[in-house]
């Protein structure tokens, strides 16, 4: 049996768990992120959505992708942070964004996506995976 992972907002209003291991973790340079991230990529772990129990109230902004997919973030409506993601391409996945974990290490990313998008300054691993935009949706 995985070992629960847990994480929160700033505040503590909104907490989540989940007793699966994420199956993907990647840095994302698309301009969105960017903005969520204060400049920087935004690092996003997935999870099966139906294996994510959300405890407290999100507020919710809706708008179209740099990939043109419909997507729902969610942030706290206390404090403001950034908590979740969800992308019309990929139903029953939710991306959690790293900074929200209990265990900061589980945000490790895998690979960087939208790397057409980083500024000059940006900083990616190419040791790892890199594309230039989307990820192609999960089988």
């Amino acid at each position: 049996m995985a070992p629960t992972i847990t994480g929160r907002c700033l505040c503590g209003s909104v907490s989540f768990q989940s007793d699966m291991a994420p199956f993907a973790s990647r840095a994302c340079w698309c301009r969105d992120c960017q903005y969520l991230s204060a400049g920087n990529a935004s690092i996003n772990v997935i999870f099966v959505k139906d294996h994510l129990a959300i405890n407290g109230t999100v507020s919710t902004y809706q708008s179209t992708a740099d990939s043109g997919n419909a997507v729902q973030r969610s942030f706290c409506p206390q404090c403001g942070t950034p908590l979740f993601g969800e992308s019309a391409a990929a139903p029953g996945l939710l991306a959690v964004r790293a900074g929200t974990l209990d265990d900061p290490s589980l945000g490790r990313p895998e690979g960087f996506i939208w790397t057409e998008r980083a500024p000059d300054w940006g900083l990616i691993d190419h040791t790892l995976e890199n594309l230039p935009r989307q990820t192609p949706p999960p089988a």
